[in-house]
């Protein structure tokens, strides 16, 4: 079938390895046509103003799509490169190209999913078929023991349930050649400056100078499973907030498929099987199967994960505090550790889950601010941005998710003490404290004001007054948060968010 042609549109699966769109194609015998189209709506503003793709995100995916494009071209191919939407572009690309299909992975979620519906009648107008897999998990959601109504609102049966009855099939093999383009203009890499976005400063506290890509994840996962051998300590270690090896940090990479979920589990896998298995190669599978429930429950509940009641339907009185809310945002609320969280990620777009646990409590159970506010600014910041995990994992930080317990209010005080006992993160992103002895570093409100002028801290003008008192704002807070109506469970809705 030489004569035929099957483009492949390329979205966030930007690799050669695992690819199964990639390799159904092949199987046909069509000459392949692989495009990547810079969706202008994915630059344009969230809900509430900020930049939609900030240019931590941006220089990321920039970077995922010229190595791509790289390792194409390494098999007699290329990527065409388009800007537009998606469905205009693609489509009038299938038509001059004359491709018979267009494969792709799906997303789960509205934005995404309107742009599938868009092209798919739009390719239908022209009389090109499509063709839609399911991809981002380690399972299929046809080999779940349950349909996608019926996912379970709790991860550990979620968990359970799909580790007895479920397989993580093996990964499909990365192609050896492509064959060629047919006569296309195959169209520049645009930069930053391109969307409007200034190139960001690289920060030398940052705990990695990440870079996008499958060349890139691969070379991480190599790092950290096999050089280092961290892999065998990653429970223990994976709640640190310091240093670029105390966890994977394969999240920007899962993000936008340079790297996907099976490839890392089969890596684990071999690991296991050459070196050691123990509860630290388990709990990387364990954070994966996460990944996956997030997508899953995304599919389940559609555009309630969006809405402030969120997937429990609980009605919230929460604050539009806008002078708060930018405290919050730019690390100025007098709790060292929620601050230099918030620092960390305005200069390096990246936080560590344990510290992004503790601002979105911070930001929901202490200011008591729609916590939509803060998913949009990890939006637009974080280079792992996925949109399930993020809206997925702010529901149930805010209390409308999928969590049993309701009020989940983290003490940033102990949480400072457990996982930053010597001080040496805060101080890391906050140089203002950095002579606060240990004792009081986690709480500077303490400091007597001959110890203020001893270690050069004055508070209210070096470092910020706690913006409010810890516990009384969580008492107040839980007080609404139990006043909140839930009025079900949702039906599922589609539609843009």
């Amino acid at each position: 079938m030489a004569d035929q042609r099957i483009l492949i549109w390329y979205r966030n699966d930007l690799r050669l390895q695992d690819h199964e769109p990639m390799i159904k194609a092949l199987e046909t015998g069509a000459a392949i046509v692989p495009v990547y189209c810079f969706d202008e709506r994915q630059f344009g503003t969230t809900s509430y103003g900020f930049p939609k793709t900030g240019a931590y995100r941006a220089q990321f995916l920039l970077e995922s799509v010229a190595d791509l494009r790289k390792s194409l071209r390494a098999v007699n191919s290329d990527l065409i490169l388009r800007r537009g939407l998606p469905e205009e572009v693609i489509s009038e690309l299938a038509e001059a190209l004359e491709v018979q299909a267009v494969y792709f992975y799906g997303e789960v979620t509205s934005e995404e999913r309107a742009v599938e519906s868009a092209l798919e009648q739009a390719l239908s107008a022209i009389e090109v078929q499509t063709k839609r897999f399911w991809g981002h998990t380690l399972y299929y959601v046809d080999d779940l023991p349950f349909d996608i109504c019926d996912i379970p609102e709790l991860f550990t049966s979620f968990r359970k349930q799909v580790e007895k009855a479920s397989t993580v099939y093996e990964t499909f093999p990365a192609p050896q050649t492509l064959g060629g383009l047919p006569e296309v203009e195959v169209g520049e890499l645009p930069t930053l400056t391109d969307f409007g976005l200034e190139p960001p400063l690289v920060d030398p506290r940052a705990v990695l100078p990440f870079k996008g890509g499958e060349t890139e994840g691969l070379a991480r996962l190599q790092h950290y499973f096999w050089t280092q051998e961290h892999l065998k300590t990653y429970k223990e270690t994976r709640n640190g907030m310091l240093g670029a090896d105390y966890s994977s940090k394969f999240s920007p990479w899962l993000a936008l498929g340079c790297l996907s979920p099976r490839y890392i589990y089969w890596q684990v896998q071999a690991y296991e099987s050459q070196r050691i298995r123990n509860d630290s190669t388990y709990w990387l599978i364990f954070e994966l199967l996460w990944r996956d429930y997030f997508r899953f429950i995304c599919a389940k509940h559609g555009n309630h994960i969006f809405r402030a009641s969120g997937m429990q339907g609980r009605a919230i009185a929460w604050k539009q505090d806008e002078t708060r809310f930018d405290l919050w945002r730019e690390g100025k609320t007098g709790f060292p550790l929620v601050d230099a969280n918030m620092r960390e990620i305005a200069a390096t777009g990246y936080m560590s889950n344990r510290g992004r646990q503790n601002v979105a409590s911070f930001l929901t159970k202490n200011l008591g601010i729609d916590w939509r506010w803060g998913a949009e600014w990890f939006e637009s910041l974080l280079i792992d941005y996925d949109v399930c995990s993020n809206w997925g994992n702010w529901n149930y930080t805010a209390g409308v998710g999928n969590d049993a317990r309701g009020f989940r209010f983290f003490n940033i005080i102990k949480q400072a003490k457990d996982y930053d006992p010597q001080g040496e993160y805060v101080k890391h992103w906050l140089p203002e404290l950095a002579n606060v002895p240990t004792a009081k570093v986690h709480e500077p409100w303490k400091l007597a004001s001959v110890e203020q002028d001893r270690f050069g801290v004055r508070l209210g003008v070096d470092y910020p007054n706690p913006v409010v008192d810890l516990f009384k704002s969580a008492e107040a807070n839980e007080k609404l948060y139990n006043q909140g109506q839930a009025f079900g469970k949702p039906s599922r809705v589609r539609g843009r968010r």
